[in-house]
């Protein structure tokens, strides 16, 4: 678990330092879901699990909100403009 516990150190440090003194202040949440496991530390499992999600999740915005309000348009069709959060910054930080 040490090993785990100094990766996910590392990754957080190096995310804090890319989004560290801009003008423009960024952050990142990292929302642990309540499921089964109940551990006092999360490690780099969890870590890796919650990006999952995050990757799921940019997956879900980009078909139901982008593809779909394109499409709309494509099609001429009358609709009102889904103003969504787009997390590809979030994900951009553990990419990159």
């Amino acid at each position: 678990m040490a090993l785990y516990a100094r990766c996910f150190e590392w990754v957080i440090k190096k995310i804090n330092g890319r989004i560290k003194g801009k003008d423009d202040f960024k952050s990142v949440g990292i929302l642990d879901i309540f499921g089964f496991e109940n551990f006092e530390v999360n490690h780099f499992e969890q870590f890796n699990i919650n990006y999952a999600n995050e990757k799921l999740q940019e997956y879900f915005n980009k078909h139901i909100f982008s593809l779909e309000q394109l499409e709309y348009s494509r099609e001429g069709l009358v609709w009102e403009d889904i103003d969504w959060i787009d997390n590809g910054e979030c994900l951009d930080l553990i990419e990159k």
